[in-house]
């Protein structure tokens, strides 16, 4: 499983907002820092406003600022507001796919990885990121 470049390029962008607080950043600046195609950016911003992640505001002072504080947003809910819900295996969300149903060996295990990974990315928040790089 790999996550899409534009998920990729959204968690990017929120982190590049995370560090700066609550000032307002031109998406131009975000896209030359991050090394994230403009027109690609612009696609990308509109989608986490739409999930409630960014506020956004247009004009000669606009900008792009977070809607919650990095440690109230969570690496999952930026992936899944561009990917949508993470699903390892079209069996673990939806049972009626499988022709095997209960007797497959391999959804449990599907299942099982799936929860660890959406745990993880759950329990990771922006803030925690910016703390850790601190560190190192």
């Amino acid at each position: 499983m790999q996550i899409t470049r534009q998920a990729d390029y959204a968690v990017r962008a929120v982190l590049h907002l995370a560090r700066n607080g609550e000032t307002r950043t031109a998406t131009s600046v975000i896209a030359e820092e991050q090394r994230i195609p403009p027109s690609f950016l612009a696609k990308i911003i509109s989608q986490l406003s739409i999930a409630g992640l960014l506020h956004t505001s247009r004009g000669a002072r606009g900008g792009v600022t977070l809607a919650r504080e990095p440690k109230e947003i969570t690496l999952l809910e930026v992936i899944e507001a561009i990917d949508g819900p993470i699903q390892l295996n079209e069996c673990v969300g939806d049972t009626g796919t499988c022709s095997f149903d209960d007797n497959c060996p391999l959804r449990p295990v599907w299942c099982e990885a799936q929860e660890q990974l959406v745990n993880r990315l759950k329990g990771t928040n922006f803030a925690d990121m910016i703390a850790k790089q601190a560190v190192a």
